[in-house]
Protein backbone atom coordinates (compact mmCIF):
# COMPACT_ATOMS: atom_id res chain seq x y z
CA UNK A 1 0.00 0.00 0.00
CA UNK A 2 1.23 3.50 -0.53
CA UNK A 3 0.42 6.74 0.77
CA UNK A 4 0.04 9.06 -1.76
CA UNK A 5 -1.52 9.20 -5.34
CA UNK A 6 0.95 7.34 -7.61
CA UNK A 7 3.80 8.93 -9.95
CA UNK A 8 2.41 7.60 -12.96
CA UNK A 9 5.51 7.76 -16.09
CA UNK A 10 3.46 7.56 -19.38
CA UNK A 11 3.53 3.92 -20.70
CA UNK A 12 4.04 5.48 -23.96
CA UNK A 13 6.66 7.20 -22.46
CA UNK A 14 8.72 4.46 -20.93
CA UNK A 15 8.64 2.20 -24.38
CA UNK A 16 10.45 4.80 -25.89
CA UNK A 17 12.87 4.85 -23.33
CA UNK A 18 13.11 1.03 -23.98
CA UNK A 19 10.76 -0.60 -21.22
CA UNK A 20 9.66 -3.74 -21.91
CA UNK A 21 6.42 -5.34 -20.62
CA UNK A 22 6.65 -8.97 -18.39
CA UNK A 23 4.08 -11.07 -17.31
CA UNK A 24 3.38 -12.69 -13.89
CA UNK A 25 1.79 -14.97 -11.87
CA UNK A 26 0.19 -14.38 -8.41
CA UNK A 27 3.59 -15.58 -5.83
CA UNK A 28 5.95 -14.98 -8.41
CA UNK A 29 9.13 -13.42 -6.89
CA UNK A 30 10.32 -10.48 -9.13
CA UNK A 31 13.63 -9.83 -6.80
CA UNK A 32 14.67 -10.33 -3.49
CA UNK A 33 15.91 -8.67 -0.48
CA UNK A 34 19.30 -7.92 -0.99
CA UNK A 35 19.32 -8.32 -4.55
CA UNK A 36 21.27 -5.26 -6.04
CA UNK A 37 19.14 -3.04 -8.42
CA UNK A 38 19.00 -3.28 -12.05
CA UNK A 39 15.49 -1.62 -13.02
CA UNK A 40 12.64 0.37 -12.69
CA UNK A 41 9.45 -1.22 -11.96
CA UNK A 42 5.47 -0.03 -12.62
CA UNK A 43 2.57 -1.91 -12.22
CA UNK A 44 0.34 -2.04 -15.42
CA UNK A 45 -2.41 -4.85 -14.44
CA UNK A 46 -2.61 -6.45 -10.98
CA UNK A 47 -0.86 -5.76 -7.56
CA UNK A 48 2.45 -6.46 -6.60
CA UNK A 49 3.34 -6.71 -2.82
CA UNK A 50 6.92 -5.48 -0.94
CA UNK A 51 7.41 -8.22 1.74
CA UNK A 52 10.23 -9.00 4.39
CA UNK A 53 10.16 -12.41 5.81
CA UNK A 54 11.23 -14.10 9.25
CA UNK A 55 13.09 -17.43 9.94
CA UNK A 56 9.59 -18.85 10.75
CA UNK A 57 8.15 -18.15 7.63
CA UNK A 58 5.92 -15.01 8.23
CA UNK A 59 5.43 -11.93 6.58
CA UNK A 60 5.49 -8.16 7.02
CA UNK A 61 4.17 -6.51 4.03
CA UNK A 62 6.01 -3.26 3.09
CA UNK A 63 3.82 -2.14 0.87
CA UNK A 64 0.77 -2.91 -1.78
CA UNK A 65 1.82 -1.52 -5.25
CA UNK A 66 -1.48 -1.18 -8.04
CA UNK A 67 -1.76 -0.60 -11.69
CA UNK A 68 -0.22 3.02 -12.57
CA UNK A 69 2.10 2.69 -8.96
CA UNK A 70 5.59 1.92 -8.94
CA UNK A 71 7.83 0.19 -6.25
CA UNK A 72 11.16 -0.43 -5.20
CA UNK A 73 12.59 2.53 -6.48
CA UNK A 74 14.96 3.37 -3.15
CA UNK A 75 18.19 1.33 -4.30
CA UNK A 76 18.09 2.87 -7.84
CA UNK A 77 19.12 6.44 -6.22
CA UNK A 78 21.27 5.01 -3.03
CA UNK A 79 23.24 1.67 -5.10
CA UNK A 80 21.97 -0.10 -1.94
CA UNK A 81 20.36 -3.63 -2.41
CA UNK A 82 16.80 -4.17 -1.72
CA UNK A 83 15.31 -4.01 1.38
CA UNK A 84 11.96 -5.97 0.57
CA UNK A 85 11.05 -8.95 -1.49
CA UNK A 86 8.89 -8.15 -4.61
CA UNK A 87 5.62 -10.43 -5.31
CA UNK A 88 2.91 -10.64 -7.50
CA UNK A 89 -0.13 -10.09 -5.11
CA UNK A 90 -2.32 -11.64 -7.80
CA UNK A 91 -1.13 -12.57 -11.49
CA UNK A 92 -0.06 -9.15 -12.88
CA UNK A 93 1.30 -6.87 -15.89
CA UNK A 94 4.81 -5.30 -15.34
CA UNK A 95 6.55 -2.92 -17.47
CA UNK A 96 10.28 -2.55 -16.44
CA UNK A 97 13.15 -0.35 -17.62
CA UNK A 98 16.80 -0.34 -17.45
CA UNK A 99 18.21 1.78 -14.49
CA UNK A 100 20.51 3.41 -16.58
CA UNK A 101 17.43 4.56 -18.77
CA UNK A 102 15.40 5.26 -16.33
CA UNK A 103 17.79 7.83 -13.72
CA UNK A 104 18.46 9.63 -17.33
CA UNK A 105 14.82 9.84 -18.21
CA UNK A 106 14.46 11.81 -14.70
CA UNK A 107 16.95 14.09 -15.66
CA UNK A 108 15.95 15.11 -18.68
CA UNK A 109 12.12 15.51 -17.10
CA UNK A 110 12.54 17.61 -14.16
CA UNK A 111 8.69 17.35 -13.43
CA UNK A 112 8.78 13.15 -13.23
CA UNK A 113 11.73 13.91 -11.10
CA UNK A 114 10.59 15.60 -8.81
CA UNK A 115 7.09 13.89 -8.74
CA UNK A 116 9.30 10.86 -7.91
CA UNK A 117 10.66 12.82 -4.88
CA UNK A 118 7.24 13.54 -3.29
CA UNK A 119 5.67 10.05 -3.62
CA UNK A 120 9.53 8.62 -1.79
CA UNK A 121 9.10 11.52 0.47
CA UNK A 122 5.25 10.59 1.66
CA UNK A 123 5.86 6.84 1.29
CA UNK A 124 8.63 7.72 4.15
CA UNK A 125 6.20 9.55 6.25
CA UNK A 126 4.28 6.55 6.16
CA UNK A 127 6.80 4.06 7.46
CA UNK A 128 7.33 6.40 9.73
CA UNK A 129 3.82 6.60 10.89
CA UNK A 130 3.89 3.19 11.19
CA UNK A 131 6.75 2.28 13.38
CA UNK A 132 5.13 4.51 15.65
CA UNK A 133 1.93 2.51 15.60
CA UNK A 134 3.57 -0.83 15.77
CA UNK A 135 6.00 0.58 18.86
CA UNK A 136 3.38 2.49 20.63
CA UNK A 137 -0.35 1.29 19.84
CA UNK A 138 -2.39 -1.71 20.47
CA UNK A 139 -4.05 -3.50 18.23
CA UNK A 140 -7.28 -0.90 17.21
CA UNK A 141 -5.19 1.85 16.75
CA UNK A 142 -2.82 0.62 14.94
CA UNK A 143 -5.36 -0.76 12.35
CA UNK A 144 -7.80 2.41 12.42
CA UNK A 145 -4.55 3.94 10.95
CA UNK A 146 -3.83 1.73 8.59
CA UNK A 147 -7.39 1.92 7.41
CA UNK A 148 -7.66 5.35 7.34
CA UNK A 149 -4.21 5.85 5.19
CA UNK A 150 -5.83 3.65 3.15
CA UNK A 151 -8.58 5.24 2.12
CA UNK A 152 -6.92 8.80 2.17
CA UNK A 153 -4.40 7.13 -0.30
CA UNK A 154 -7.39 5.66 -2.72
CA UNK A 155 -9.51 9.05 -2.88
CA UNK A 156 -11.37 8.47 -0.04
CA UNK A 157 -12.90 11.77 1.64
CA UNK A 158 -13.85 12.21 5.53
CA UNK A 159 -17.43 11.24 6.37
CA UNK A 160 -18.04 8.70 3.69
CA UNK A 161 -17.19 5.11 3.88
CA UNK A 162 -14.84 4.00 1.47
CA UNK A 163 -14.17 0.05 0.92
CA UNK A 164 -11.20 -1.76 1.79
CA UNK A 165 -9.06 -3.84 -0.48
CA UNK A 166 -7.22 -5.52 2.19
CA UNK A 167 -7.78 -8.84 3.41
CA UNK A 168 -7.72 -9.54 7.33
CA UNK A 169 -4.20 -11.25 6.59
CA UNK A 170 -2.70 -8.25 4.93
CA UNK A 171 -3.87 -6.06 7.41
CA UNK A 172 -2.04 -8.19 10.13
CA UNK A 173 0.52 -8.39 8.04
CA UNK A 174 1.10 -4.72 7.25
CA UNK A 175 0.83 -3.87 11.35
CA UNK A 176 2.91 -6.68 12.63
CA UNK A 177 0.08 -8.49 14.53
CA UNK A 178 -2.24 -12.22 14.13
CA UNK A 179 -5.15 -12.62 12.23
CA UNK A 180 -6.94 -13.81 14.46
CA UNK A 181 -6.07 -10.58 16.82
CA UNK A 182 -7.20 -8.73 13.45
CA UNK A 183 -10.09 -10.44 13.25
CA UNK A 184 -11.24 -10.19 16.31
CA UNK A 185 -10.50 -6.36 16.16
CA UNK A 186 -12.41 -5.17 13.64
CA UNK A 187 -15.21 -6.99 14.68
CA UNK A 188 -14.96 -5.00 17.90
CA UNK A 189 -14.04 -1.71 16.31
CA UNK A 190 -17.93 -2.52 13.92
CA UNK A 191 -19.42 -3.33 17.28
CA UNK A 192 -18.61 0.30 18.47
CA UNK A 193 -18.89 2.30 14.91
CA UNK A 194 -15.46 2.96 14.21
CA UNK A 195 -16.08 1.24 10.74
CA UNK A 196 -18.71 -0.98 9.20
CA UNK A 197 -18.49 -4.62 7.73
CA UNK A 198 -20.67 -5.36 5.17
CA UNK A 199 -20.64 -9.07 3.60
CA UNK A 200 -17.60 -9.93 5.04
CA UNK A 201 -16.07 -6.49 3.66
CA UNK A 202 -14.88 -3.84 5.74
CA UNK A 203 -15.82 -0.20 5.06
CA UNK A 204 -14.35 2.70 7.20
Amino acid sequence: MTTTKPCIINTDLLLAWGATFHEHEKGHVLFCEGDKAHFYYQVEEGRIKMVNCNEEGKEFIQGIFEAGESFGEPPLFDEGPYPASAVADTNATVIRLRKENFLQLLKDNFEIHFCFTQTLAKRLRFKSMMGKEISSYGPSHRIMSLLHDYKKSHGGHEGSLSKIELTRQQIADMTGLRVETVIRSIRELHDKGELTIEKGKVFC
